[in-house]
């Protein structure tokens, strides 16, 4: 057993029981996005929140455990995502990457976006011509150190 098999699980405990992220995460205490990124293996839970997860998911002692081990971040199956909607966000990378580091240099000077220090906010914006996602992200600004 890893922490692969163990997200495997809540998956299928997800699908199978109907279980909606935000429900999970109202259970948590913390925000949909985040709670989703620790379910699905990308973020560390501490006791108490591993403790809700297993119980919503039925997990038992040793995968509650699993839900408390840092995990390999970052990791899809291959280096150019092939899910369509996750390469969408590789292609918005790879088109307005150099307009966000222009655009935060400019703005800030010579530094980098935290993705710890890091919140996303992620809803649905009604339009009558489709509706549209809405994705808010702010990381804290880091400087490069001269030394």
């Amino acid at each position: 057993m890893d922490r692969n098999d163990v997200t495997r699980k809540i998956i299928n405990a997800k699908v199978s029981k109907g279980i909606k992220w935000a429900e999970v995460a109202k259970k948590v205490g913390l925000s949909k996005e985040w709670v989703t990124a620790a379910c699905l293996g990308q973020m560390t839970l501490d006791a108490k929140q591993a403790k809700v997860v297993g119980k919503i998911f039925g997990l038992d002692e040793n995968e509650i455990a699993w839900l408390q081990v840092v995990p390999y971040k970052g990791s899809l199956p291959t280096a150019v995502p092939t899910d369509p909607l996750i390469y969408r966000f590789y292609e918005l990378v790879s088109v307005y990457g150099t307009t966000f580091k222009e655009l935060i240099h400019e703005e800030f000077g010579d530094g980098i976006m935290s993705a710890i220090d890091f919140k996303m906010d992620l809803t649905r914006e009604t339009d009558p011509k489709g509706d549209r996602v809405n994705i808010v992200m702010s990381g804290k600004f880091l400087s490069y150190k001269t030394y």
